[in-house]
């Protein structure tokens, strides 16, 4: 039984279809519906119904499905161990966002193809939440302030931030000094998220509104330095502006909490290799960042 054909079935699986496995894999949609036809005849049963909407497991594709993905991973495993020491090959797909992704990220992810020519890196930049099982990503990269899920992370780096606006917005509003005076304020935001606050030791958490929306930082930014009203962002996207005076830091007594970077991944017993070189690179380069692993200078 030819591993291809396992693997193009577990994504097929687990993409919901034929198209959007092969993007996945990186193959014409022809090459992966013989990989499957050839899979079927081999079993002598079917493991997928095909739908107008994509293809769905039957009963035994279903449960093939699962013993397919864990020799998949078994097979995985086995190459890593028998490469070369640092040697990396195979394919690694990794969401990271827009905002931050392309300056920051992106140097990092041509440094580890740099260093392993035999590993193809595919990447998504992109500012909405990528599902990284129903999408097939290996990992990703996320700053922020982590929710609960069932995946896997791990902090590369720290992350600080800031509430500013322009000095035209102050002039004309005012500057808030609490979160009682933040809430008759124009607030900019990437939807309905709460803002987290330092009052002493203790965080407090405070719910802006505002008219203005937008689910992408640099597009916050933007807003703020048009006076539109006050931002809660990140210093690396900040700190140009404040140094130049387009932006200015409100709310000083009542800063936000530091957030993080971090590298996350679907749950299992352990990471493949590939993903931890990527996170032990990562950390390399965020832990002496400018404006990354320390408050931006005002």
């Amino acid at each position: 039984m030819d591993i291809e054909e396992l693997q193009t079935f577990v994504e097929v699986a687990d993409a919901g279809g034929v198209s959007a496995a092969a993007l996945r894999l990186g193959v014409s949609k022809s090459i992966v519906s013989r990989r499957l036809i050839r899979l079927e005849a081999e079993l002598g049963v079917q493991l997928l119904a095909r739908t107008t909407r994509g293809a769905a497991l039957t009963e035994a594709g279903a449960t093939f499905r699962d013993y397919a993905a864990r020799v998949c991973a078994e097979i995985d495993v086995a190459k890593e161990t028998i490469l070369p020491a640092g040697d990396l090959r195979g394919r690694l797909r990794v969401a990271v966002p827009l905002s931050f992704g392309p300056t920051h990220f992106a140097p990092i992810l041509a440094e580890m193809a740099r260093r392993h020519p035999r590993l193809q890196i595919h990447t998504c930049y992109s500012d909405r939440f990528v599902d990284l099982i129903t999408e097939g990503y290996d990992c990703a990269i996320r700053v922020g302030y982590l929710q609960d899920s069932n995946l896997v992370a791990r902090r590369v780096g720290p992350i600080y931030g800031k509430l500013v606006a322009s000095p035209d917005y102050i002039k004309a509003h005012g500057s808030p000094e609490t979160p009682e005076e933040l809430a008759a304020h124009e607030a900019l935001m990437q939807g309905t998220e709460a803002w987290q606050l330092m009052d002493g030791d203790k965080i407090i958490t405070v719910r802006p509104q505002g008219r203005f929306k937008a689910d992408n930082g640099i597009a916050l930014v933007a807003a703020a330095t048009a006076g539109l009203g006050i931002a809660y962002l990140p210093d690396y996207l900040t700190h140009e502006y404040i140094a130049s005076g387009a932006l200015m830091p409100v709310m000083t007594r009542h800063p936000p909490p530091p957030a993080g970077a971090y590298v996350i991944r679907p749950p299992g017993q352990h990471p493949a290799r590939k993903i931890r070189v990527l996170t032990e690179l990562l950390i390399e380069y965020c832990e002496p960042a400018p404006h990354l692993a320390g408050p931006a200078p005002v």
